[in-house]
């Protein structure tokens, strides 16, 4: 009777073994990722931000040469009017 007690106790440790150490290794795991998750929306954030500022660059040069080209047709529109 007391060896069934043993032997009992010994698979029921040796089930908590099994259970507990994947758990543990899915818990280091799903932390590594999550920190990369969070690295990767840090530089996500920043590429945005560096996407519009470009983009708005962008833009005001396109609006200058916009003008420039609007005063050239202006400029040929009156010389050859004469």
């Amino acid at each position: 009777m007391e060896w069934t007690v043993v032997t009992v106790i010994v698979v029921l440790a040796g089930l908590i073994a099994s259970v507990v150490k994947p758990v543990l290794s899915l818990n280091s795991t799903i932390t590594r990722l999550t920190e990369s998750v969070n690295f990767l929306e840090k530089n996500i954030a920043g590429l945005i931000e560096k996407n519009d500022e470009s983009h708005n660059r962008l833009w005001e040069k396109d609006s200058m040469l916009d003008e420039r080209m609007n005063n050239h047709e202006t400029r040929l529109m009156i010389i050859e009017s004469r």
